[in-house]
């Protein structure tokens, strides 16, 4: 079949070399460079890790919001001019974390897209010939006494239930692991399977380049209108005015998709929950494995470049600018976490802001529209689309061709929220 892939980020990337591999005629399209931080994937905090299973919301959290309107420096910012146009994805946002039993029925379908990532992006890497993108150092999650970790006791079961295994170090074993880490952190708990990249760009750009190299166009440009037309199911028009003519379309577009999943017949609550990252060149002293600080909730990773800070959840309308200072607030953090850091002076810090496109349930959307089955979605991962990019584009390489998927993604359809 001739298929048009809408998006070329790490899920975009992953569905074209699915479809290829399967023998469609695969068409690209994305308004930069495939990899370029115009994608959320670009500036993501590099896990992999079978562990992100935990969802944003959780019982309890509409008690946190009044905070989150007034604390600018929280890990998670609701900016209060925005509250009203927001407000219907807060709310159900706050209804599906409502209840144990709600957040254990997301947990246990997002372990069904990550319980085998690492592995499909070692196989992934490998194939396309950057081994060395991806790195199997485990993940660490540290805390400064046991009562900081019984808080986060709820998250931990989650992963449990989801088959997670863990190894938990007291503060001489820790100290061991990562020697750079202030004294303040007495435990750890580390994920031996999770996996991390070290240069999510050259990862997704290699990806994309592959599949042009088995035969896939690329093309630069955004897709403004999906339509029905009489000689081919469905027809991709874009902002150069070239259409591209083809049997399937597949919308990976990250936050961009809402408006082109509407063309095709669904309304689907996606925002953007707006992610910052501080890539530090020339930072020395700094973390051994990637290291998630119960107290900061960032991701603290060393990527080719430098050390990597990411985190600090926004709730902003796309459109509004980006509030710089969530890097300093990463930064502060870091230099608390591991004192030894090397002074700022010897530092180029490289500073991002992107769009993690996120429904309020905390699942992406995958499988066909509710107006065609010719169209197909794979968006709405949040935090977990570069940890779910393989085998989300299995999926939809798979429900193109109706073959057996290797996930139950009845959770994922759009007609959940109608």
């Amino acid at each position: 079949m001739r298929v048009a892939v809408i998006g070329a980020g790490i899920v975009g990337a992953c569905c074209a070399l699915e479809l290829i591999r399967d023998g469609h005629d695969v068409t690209i399209v994305e308004p930069g460079a495939p990899g370029g931080p115009q994608s959320a994937s670009y500036g993501h905090g590099c896990w992999i890790s079978p562990a992100s299973v935990v969802p944003m919301s959780m019982p309890g959290l509409w008690r946190r919001v009044p905070g989150y309107l007034l604390d600018a420096r929280g890990p998670l910012v609701i900016r209060w001019r925005h509250i009203v146009p927001l407000m219907p994805w807060i709310l159900r946002f706050l209804m599906a974390g409502a209840t144990d039993a709600k957040v254990e029925k997301t947990a246990m379908a997002l372990a069904g897209l990550l319980g085998d990532s690492p592995r499909r992006h070692a196989e992934l890497a490998a194939e396309i010939g950057r081994p060395e993108l991806i790195r199997n150092d485990g993940v660490l999650y540290v805390y400064p006494d046991r009562q900081a970790l019984e808080a986060d006791g709820l998250a931990w079961r989650l992963r449990c239930m989801a088959g997670v295994r863990w190894t938990e170090l007291d503060r001489e074993a820790l100290r061991e692991r990562e020697v750079n880490l202030a004294d303040r952190y007495a435990l750890g708990l580390l994920v031996e399977d999770g996996s991390h990249c070290v240069d999510p760009a050259a990862y997704v750009g290699r990806l994309v380049d592959v599949a042009v190299e088995r035969g896939a166009l690329s093309v630069q440009g955004v897709c403004k209108r999906i339509a029905s037309a009489e000689d081919q199911a469905v027809t991709v028009e874009m902002d150069t005015g070239e259409t591209i003519a083809c049997d399937r379309v597949v919308i990976a577009a990250g936050i961009w998709s809402k408006a082109l999943a509407r063309q095709a017949g669904d309304r689907i609550p996606l925002e953007s929950e707006r992610g910052y990252h501080a890539e530090i060149e020339g930072t020395k002293n700094g973390p051994c494995h990637p290291v998630m600080p119960s107290d900061g909730r960032m991701a603290n990773t060393q990527t080719l470049r430098g050390l990597r800070l990411s985190g600090q959840v926004e709730l902003a309308c796309t459109q509004a600018p980006a509030n710089w200072q969530r890097l300093d607030i990463l930064i502060e953090h870091a230099r608390k976490t591991y004192p030894a850091l090397n002074s700022p002076d010897e530092w180029t810090v490289n500073r991002w802001m992107g769009h993690r496109p996120s429904t309020p349930d905390g699942l992406p959307v995958i499988g066909p529209s509710s107006g065609s089955p010719d169209i197909l979605y794979a968006f709405g991962h949040g935090h977990v689309g570069f940890a779910s990019g393989p085998i989300t584009g299995r999926i939809v390489a798979d429900l193109v061709s109706g073959a057996r998927v290797p996930a139950d993604v009845a959770a994922f359809s759009a007609r959940r929220f109608k």
